[in-house]
């Protein structure tokens, strides 16, 4: 049997032909609607129906198919892809919101955030609230110094952990990896989400950002994701004339509030055997979708996902933004890689991670309820046996550059991380299974280590502060001595080691006059510190509650604004 593939073009509006027979329409087809274009819309007869066909589609003709008595008949009327894509959100606008929200919590229990705790987690939680307060009232000395004994020993697991990930990754440069060029027939189709809630200022800089990349139009199926209270960005989406460029959709304003419901809700429309994620603020680089196809197409059938590295084109504007690039030049450029190279699970970025679109719908999508659902994800992905590998290739964001602004967002990622952690923890043995010890032990030491270690590390401040006002007496009522000086040791050499990789961090990217901000690294850990004690009481109190991330508030990304306002608008 042969298959003929014809582009069909010049589609009209779907307005004019009718309302749909609702029956013939299945959700549980939706995807494949979306990816081919094609929707049952009206029966014609017993045999034969009316179709909806994107003027951007391939329709495979058969014609055996066609001449046979066995096979429905079509007669498909051409429509523009726009007309095409609201016809097919106004019919399933219901379904979806309800699948983006729940589809995961209903299908996968274990593996949502819908809850903080499992019932054994709760469980195991009181009985172990109740044992630790029965010591602490029968032997308080000693449940004192055995919380101590197990505190010092993770601190310094976890930072021994991350200096054995930064010694792996000395030798490796940004550009280590290159991937052979695609021709623009062999090039898959790339669905680009862009979640956003009250950033509309950042619109113009992001629709230039993606029309600059170096892909076939043709092949960009870009999806504006608009919350529907967000009145101010419909508004500017409508003034700069992008509605009628990509294809725009309104997020019903249902609870949870989140990107991960919202990127949800494109995944169902979603054209493209590839779907990648941006942010309000992002600059990928220019090739970065060609070197992500051809990433894909060399791999095998395990690679689920390739992250892009993250960093920041206002390195430069205070304090705050040198040492947010002096972090995630450590993290994605000597951490990740490392991970990686052991195979232990990568928890994702938000942004600039491509994914297999079937894969990630076998995973079941992001999770709506979890608020860091991209490291959720990485970890999903790794325990479903898949992989993640790293992209050499950059997307430059907005580093945050006021406090209050930064808090909020560091406060959402350690609540996400705790999240994350109790979810896969809630069968620990199944985990193991899929990940052996090596991918067990990096997600305690890693991705609990990041939030855990921001607990502990003011307090094993504190002690050192009590030694040096109270002097060795004072502490020694509380502790030994080799405690003592095993917590001064995990204090002075844990922060001493992270100066040290802080310091180097930037050095990848040739970026040597951050290097001295790095000794001003303890400053920024506290501020890591009181993010995670906020992150603690929202856990307890508002756990799905999404703290909003301003955008657009540095002058180079008002720069970036005007620049674009020129060029494109």
């Amino acid at each position: 049997m042969t298959r003929q593939w014809i582009a069909l073009r010049s589609g009209t509006d779907a307005k004019a032909i009718g309302a749909p027979d609702r029956d013939i329409q299945s959700f549980d087809c939706i995807k494949t609607y979306a990816r081919e274009g094609r929707l049952p819309w009206r029966k014609l007869s017993l045999r034969k129906t009316l179709r909806l066909v994107s003027d951007i589609s391939e329709i495979p003709v058969d014609s055996a198919a066609a001449a046979s008595r066995d096979e429905p008949q079509y007669d498909d009327q051409v429509v523009n892809f726009a007309s095409f894509s609201k016809s097919l959100y106004d019919r399933f606008r219901e379904d979806i919101a309800t699948a983006s929200t729940t589809g995961l919590r209903d299908a996968r229990a274990d593996e949502s955030a819908f809850r903080l705790l499992s019932s054994g987690q709760k469980a195991f939680s009181i009985a172990f609230a109740l044992v630790a307060a029965l010591t602490f009232f029968l032997w308080p000395l000693a449940a004192i110094i055995g919380l101590n004994i197990f505190t010092t020993i993770y601190f310094l697991s976890a930072i021994i952990f991350r200096i054995y990930l930064f010694a792996l990754t000395r030798h490796e440069t940004i550009g280590d990896r290159a991937y052979p060029d695609l021709c623009g027939h062999d090039l898959p189709v790339i669905t680009i989400l862009l979640p956003l809630y009250r950033d509309a200022d950042a619109l113009p800089s992001l629709a230039q950002s993606i029309d600059r990349l170096d892909y076939p139009q043709s092949k960009k199926d870009v999806k504006l994701l608009l919350e529907a209270d967000d009145l101010d960005a419909i508004a500017e989406v409508k003034r700069l004339g992008l509605h009628e460029r990509y294809d725009v959709i309104i997020v019903p304003d249902i609870a949870p509030k989140t990107k991960p419901k919202a990127c949800n809700f494109g995944l169902y429309l979603a054209r493209g055997e590839l779907i990648v994620i941006y942010d309000a603020e992002d600059q990928p680089e220019r090739d970065q979708l060609r070197k992500a196809a051809a990433a894909f197409q060399h791999a095998d059938e395990t690679l689920a996902c390739v992250q892009a590295r993250l960093n920041y084109y206002n390195h430069d504007d205070n304090w705050l933004t040198r040492l947010f690039t002096l972090e995630y030049s450590l993290w994605f450029d000597w951490l990740l890689p490392s991970l990686q190279h052991i195979h232990a699970p990568i928890p994702l970025g938000g942004t600039s991670n491509f994914f297999r679109c079937d894969i990630l719908e076998k995973l079941g999508g992001w999770d709506p309820f979890n608020v860091t659902e991209d490291a959720d994800l990485g970890l999903r992905i790794a325990k479903h046996g898949f992989r993640v590998e790293l992209l050499d290739s950059t997307t430059f964001e907005e580093a945050n550059c006021r406090l209050d602004n930064w808090i909020r967002q560091r406060s959402r990622w350690m609540k996400g991380y705790l999240q994350t952690w109790l979810v896969h923890m809630r069968r620990p043995g199944q985990f193991l299974a899929a990940t052996g010890w090596r991918g067990f032990l990096a997600v305690q030491l890693f991705v609990a280590g990041n939030f855990f270690s921001a607990l502990i590390n003011p307090i094993m401040w504190a002690l050192s502060l009590i030694w040096l006002i109270g002097g060795p007496g004072l502490a020694r009522q509380l502790f030994p001595d080799p405690l003592l000086y095993i917590n001064l040791a995990a204090l002075t050499l844990g922060n001493g080691f992270f100066i040290a990789m802080m310091v180097l961090a930037p050095l990848k990217r040739g970026r040597r006059e951050l290097c001295i901000y790095g000794l001003t690294t303890p400053v920024y850990w506290l501020l890591t510190s009181l993010a995670a004690y906020k992150s603690v009481w929202q856990a307890l109190t508002r756990l799905h509650y999404w703290e909003k991330t301003n955008h657009m508030i540095s002058d180079a990304a008002r720069r970036k604004r005007q620049d674009a306002l020129a060029e494109h608008f």
